[in-house]
């Protein structure tokens, strides 16, 4: 459920009188309100960079007819990948699992990302992927981690320019902590970024202070 965003009394008057009256200019909203332009300036500044209201020069203040969800909705549909994307860790498909361990603790994440010789994306290791095939007598230093990690094509990818929000479903309807950011070349998918639940956090967390 998405939060309508909240606004004071005289805000939501502002609203109404606008409403009722668009377009309307700054000095006859207040004049409705008995107070001074000045006064009013920064109610009216923030209904107005909320998308809550409009403003034209010689014309006035007129409703945008938007609620406050549907501009919320508005504002993730403007927030794209290539915004929040972090560097990304990745291994190469030969390393050992004890290896892969060892670098998912001193990189402190939770998805690393298996290259090829080629340093194309060949598949992800996860925490649950190196947990399990540490449970039992295995050698972890003779284990390759190409044995365990989930392979292409089975993983989730997604490109600069593809929409934050989008990714987030994709990370809650296949139940990951991360995906890879990839350039797609004629040879294959080459690895230069990441997205986690943390990104997609920060970026919801951003937009909540920006409004």
């Amino acid at each position: 459920m998405v939060r309508e965003i909240e606004l004071n009394n005289r805000q939501e008057k502002i609203l109404q009188i606008v409403k009722e009256n668009g377009p309307i200019t700054g000095e006859n909203i207040a004049e409705r309100l008995n107070l001074t332009r000045a006064t009013l300036r920064p109610d009216l500044a923030i209904l107005t960079m909320a998308g809550f209201l409009d403003a034209r020069p010689r014309v006035g203040y007129f409703y945008t007819g938007k609620s406050g969800t549907q501009l919320l909705t508005e504002n993730l549909m403007k927030i794209y990948v290539k915004d929040y994307q972090a560097v990304p860790v990745v291994v190469r498909e030969h390393v050992s699992v004890y290896d892969a361990i060892v670098t998912m603790f001193l990189e402190d994440v939770g998805t690393l990302f298996v290259v090829d010789e080629n340093s194309h994306l060949a598949g992800v290791l996860s925490r649950k992927d190196l947990l399990r095939a540490s449970i039992g007598k295995q050698e972890l230093n003779a284990i390759p981690v190409n044995i365990i990690m989930t392979r292409m094509p089975n993983v989730t990818v997604c490109e600069r320019d593809d929409l934050l929000v989008d990714v987030a479903k994709n990370l809650i309807e296949r139940q990951i902590d991360a995906v890879p950011v990839v350039k797609k070349t004629a040879a294959g998918q080459e690895v230069i970024g990441r997205i986690t639940k943390t990104n997609i956090a920060k970026a919801f967390v951003s937009l909540a202070d920006d409004e």
